[in-house]
């Protein structure tokens, strides 16, 4: 039963509320492992829906889905020895909604009917909320509220857009429940207006929880709040399924014959957070608020990849991969850090080569990925989408592009550098464990292996998620 893949997280996440902190652990690390099983069960095809007219194994769902289980399961080692170091003061809260957390990712991953999709990803907004508050200081509760109220106007104004789209339906006779599939296949019947108007709400709404700019001020707060793991699943996941909404929808437009038009609306958005992650990097003080920034960059990225189309659809999804693993890699680093030196500020922090050397090499393994420098997959990525938009002639685009991940790379090159090389105070916090080492690094290695090898069941998917939108012609 395919609602197994949501299903078991919400059950566990219900026990660790009552179950002891310890135990509470145990049991978030045996779920990690037992989505992960069930994943693959589902990326192979063994496991069905029972309600079929609401879930559903959608190529660039399991992808996302696979992706998420596997950061998931990473971040669920580094946590059962950080919940304990970094003395949470509720860590039964922080295991439990970790859970509820990654069931209502899931749930996002398989939906096929457009409101249980929202349903989901507003979902992920309640369940994640806590997470951000585990440290209960003034700005964990400040980042919080934030992030709740600008997420909720925004899936508001999601809602909103899936209304419209249903409104393109009330010249067409149904003969079946309410599905993407049913949109997808009745797309050229649909009202033009009604989708474009539609889907410029999906996307503000649903850009909102991706992290697209300008709805984007909830998230440098948030990420640098949460306790490390979850500020990793905020970033290596959470946005990926906002993505999944703003897709299903451009894949309608597409199908509709409005391509054009929800492609020139995502690079417009795409190029706006290039812009103001690159600005915003480039004077930054606080590393996780750095870290934050760049997610913003990197879903402007991804937008941009999906909306000039062709070789860059392809682009878009490595980049998607290979952000996930990387950034959830930076976090946990940024987490042994902060356990170490006990604090968030970049001056603070310094002689990372001598003081922690191995949380330095996985730190400045994680820029370089994240700079888009090889060998890591995000060189390959932004080449990809780089050429598609020169194919398109998107001259002006591409300029805007290569712009912004200059600033990117001088802003964060300039906070890794100085943390890493400067001369400074040796941390007084805890040292390096290899429970908190080697996720990051597992994390990064798979990023670098699927640069120079990639299976071809995931190749496969990738392609398979691009094709319902023409996919690209080599």
């Amino acid at each position: 039963m395919l609602e197994l893949i949501f299903l078991l997280p919400f059950a566990a996440g219900i026990a660790a509320f009552i179950l002891p902190t310890v135990l509470g652990r145990v049991l978030l690390l045996a779920t990690a492992i037992g989505h992960l099983t069930l994943g693959v069960l589902g990326w192979t095809g063994r496991l069905t829906p029972l309600f079929e007219h609401f879930f559903g194994a959608s190529p660039e769902g399991l992808l996302i889905l696979m992706v998420t289980s596997f950061i998931f399961t990473c971040i669920a080692i580094y946590a059962f020895s950080y919940a304990k170091e970094s003395e949470l003061g509720a860590e039964r809260v922080f295991s439990g909604c970790m859970l509820f957390f990654l069931g209502t990712m899931s749930m996002v991953t398989v939906a096929e009917h457009p409101i249980v999709l929202w349903i989901a990803i507003e979902a992920t907004t309640l369940v994640s909320a806590p997470l951000i508050y585990v440290h209960r200081s003034q700005r964990a509760l400040e980042a919080t509220w934030k992030y709740v109220l600008i997420c909720s106007v925004g899936i508001a104004l999601a809602l909103l857009g899936s209304f419209f789209v249903t409104l393109a339906l009330d010249m067409v006779e149904l003969h079946e429940p309410l599905s993407f599939a049913l949109l997808n296949s009745l797309a050229t019947q649909l009202d033009p207006i009604w989708l474009k108007v539609g889907f410029s709400f999906i996307v503000i709404g649903f850009g909102t929880k991706m992290g697209l700019a300008p709805m984007h001020t909830w998230l440098p707060d948030a990420h640098s709040e949460a306790p490390s793991p979850a500020s990793a699943l905020l970033s290596g996941a959470l946005l990926n399924c906002a993505f999944l909404g703003i897709y299903k929808a451009h894949i309608l437009m597409v199908n509709a014959g409005l391509g054009e038009f929800s492609g020139n609306l995502l690079v417009v958005f795409g190029l706006a957070s290039m812009v103001v992650g690159g600005i915003f990097i480039y004077k930054q003080s606080d590393y996780k608020r750095m870290l934050a920034y760049s997610s913003i960059e990197n879903m402007g990225i991804i937008a941009v990849g999906v909306g000039v189309g062709g070789v860059g659809l392809y682009g878009a999804f490595i980049h998607l991969i290979h952000h996930s693993l990387i950034k959830s890699s930076l976090f946990l680093s940024a987490g042994n850090i902060l356990l170490a030196f006990g604090t968030k500020r970049v001056e603070q922090v310094q002689g990372l080569i001598r003081s922690m050397p191995k949380t330095f090499v996985s730190f400045l393994a994680g820029f370089v990925g994240i700079a888009g420098l090889p060998p890591f997959g995000l060189f390959v990525s932004e080449f990809l989408i780089i050429v598609a938009a020169v194919r398109g002639h998107w001259y002006l685009s591409v300029a805007i592009f290569v712009l912004a991940l200059v600033l990117v790379v001088a802003g964060a090159g300039r906070v890794v550098m100085g943390m890493s090389f400067n001369e400074g105070d040796a941390p007084s916090g805890t040292g390096e464990k290899f429970v908190r080492l080697a996720p990051a690094y597992v994390l990064l290695l798979a990023s670098v292996t699927l640069c120079v090898w990639m299976p071809e069941s995931i190749y496969t998917t990738i392609l398979h998620s691009i094709q319902a939108i023409g996919g690209f012609h080599g």
